[in-house]
């Protein structure tokens, strides 16, 4: 009798970023640790808003295993308003200039639409621009992304936070998606974006249903000839596992998260976007070993 498959191929990328460094991709699955610099996050509003607050979490993140610190100034909840330029800046520019100088080999990323914050953040020592809406909500934002030499995370999402639950009608959600990402990463190559991680959005202009599909089709997106980031951490189409609990999404929605960071991994992500880093590190870190386990297994006779 047959075993299973071989598991979902992952390619190896050299990511580029600013200073000629390279971050490596594929050996492993990266952990980027989420710190929200913003009294609104839909999952820990308020908490790390004061800048050594906020340094204090990511240094905690990095001891826990994080690979990658994403700061935020600026919340994506569903219905979220926009922020304006210089509080994001305000928010975010300290934080990121403090991390840059304690953990050097510790890629910072700013997760904003802006042009501007993405240039005061590359100022102060970020080397990747994670954009929801793909680098396509500021007109100036390829431009700015491609001039600082930064990578770029091009995240899929329809309309914006405030009206994305009104634009999740999709015929085939994983080829649309696939194909609207195709677009907007050529946009990005052609205005001279050089590294480009794709995402394919889970929770944004997606209900729950169509975000488990598209973890489910993690390996589809290595079409896309880029590396893939997973963001699946807290948000709210795990009650499709969990059921409607009450309480906050950082216990109440913990257990399955840990399932989908893993799940993941194991389907070939190069990067899961994360809040909780330690209760994540030995699941992913599992799916890696079973990856392996699996590729000996295919290449076997």
């Amino acid at each position: 009798m047959s075993g299973p498959g071989p598991l979902p191929h992952r390619s190896l990328h050299d990511l580029p970023l600013p200073g000629g460094r390279t971050l490596e991709l594929g050996r492993r699955t990266l952990l980027m640790g989420i710190v929200n610099v913003t009294p609104d996050s839909f999952s820990d509003g308020g908490r790390h808003v004061d800048p050594a607050a906020a340094v204090g979490f990511a240094s905690r993140l990095v001891d826990e295993g994080a690979d990658v610190i994403d700061v935020g100034g600026e919340s994506t909840r569903p219905g979220a308003d926009e922020i304006p330029d210089d509080e994001q800046i305000s928010r975010t520019a300290p934080v990121i200039r403090e991390l840059a100088q304690r953990f050097p080999d510790v890629p910072v990323s700013i997760d904003t639409r802006s042009a501007a914050v993405a240039r005061a953040a590359v100022a102060a020592g970020a080397t990747i621009v994670n954009d929801v809406s793909g680098l396509a909500h500021d007109p100036a934002m390829c431009a700015a992304v491609a001039e600082t030499s930064a990578a770029a995370i091009v995240m899929h999402m329809r309309g914006t936070p405030a009206d994305m639950r009104e634009r999740t009608e999709y015929i085939d959600v994983v080829g649309e998606v696939l194909d609207e990402l195709s677009e907007l990463i050529d946009s990005a190559r052609r205005a001279g974006v050089q590294g480009i991680v794709a995402d394919p959005g889970i929770g944004f202009a997606k209900t729950a249903e169509q975000s488990a599909a598209l973890l489910a089709a993690t390996d589809r997106f290595a079409a896309l000839g880029v590396p893939v980031l997973i963001g699946p951490s807290r948000k709210s189409f795990l009650a499709l596992a969990t059921g409607p609990r009450d309480g906050p999404p950082a216990t109440t929605r913990l257990s399955a998260s840990v399932a989908a960071a893993a799940a993941a991994a194991l389907l070939g992500a190069h990067i899961v976007r994360v809040h909780d880093v330690a209760a994540c590190r030995d699941a992913v870190r599992l799916a890696d070993i079973l990856r392996d386990a699996g590729g000996a297994r295919s290449t076997s006779v």
